[in-house]
């Protein structure tokens, strides 16, 4: 089970490509999309977690952008910046950005037959479009399923023991690959094991040393069947 950001690829894709990509069409999407279930629903649950009822679109807009600019970790938040960015991804404006180390790691493991997720705080669909449409290539067939904070908060250890539910696997047989020993801890906490991901190349995100074991790439990891 790995994350995304900082561990899969950078977090410079997503902070400096991807936000501004949804921040700037945001206002437009809504406009053009305003009767698309998908985005009222959106619209509804941020005007729920903004205690903002009866607020225009215009103000849910602005909400919403804040958001961005704050990197909060909102169900509708990233629900509409999934639609915004499966535009871009289609036609070839983005591409994700995973490190070649990871990319190579994962097939090799696929390959191995070891079964692979992703839990991220991205929605599921913006997930796909990333590894579908990656600078490695089409990635999707590498997993098996996905994973968003539909099924609980990434600090929550009561998501890890859902996700272990969902995919039928003891606890101590799944592996979750981070680089925030926040999230390890919850998943520790659930009885998964853990590995943290220092990629020399993004910014420190530990405020002390991690408990865990770390590694700088995945070319350095090594799962036992």
């Amino acid at each position: 089970m790995t994350d995304i950001e900082g561990t899969t690829g950078s977090i410079a894709f997503v902070r400096d490509v991807l936000f501004p990509y949804a921040h700037e069409r945001l206002a437009e999407f809504v406009a053009r999309r305003h009767d698309d279930p998908l985005v009222v629903e959106a619209l509804r649950e941020t005007a729920l977690i903004a205690n903002e009822s009866g607020a225009s679109p215009e103000r849910l807009v602005a909400i919403l952008r804040g958001w961005i600019d704050a990197d909060r970790k909102v169900t509708p938040l990233k629900t509409l910046q999934g639609l915004i960015w499966a535009s871009g991804y289609e036609d070839g404006v983005l591409a994700g950005h995973v490190y070649p180390d990871a990319a190579e790691t994962l097939r090799r493991w696929h390959a191995a037959g070891i079964a692979l997720y992703v839990y991220s705080s991205g929605s599921i669909a913006a997930q796909k479009l990333l590894f579908g449409h990656s600078t490695a290539g089409d990635l999707t067939p590498l997993f098996r399923g996905y994973f968003d904070t539909t099924i609980g908060a990434k600090g929550d250890a009561e998501s890890y023991r859902r996700i272990a539910a969902a995919i039928a696997l003891e606890p101590a047989d799944i592996v979750f690959l981070s680089d925030r020993s926040s999230e390890l801890d919850a998943a520790a906490s659930a009885g998964w094991q853990v590995a943290l991901v220092t990629r020399p190349d993004e910014p420190a995100v530990e405020e002390a040393p991690s408990r865990f074991p770390a590694f700088a790439s995945f070319d350095e990891i090594t799962i036992a069947r």
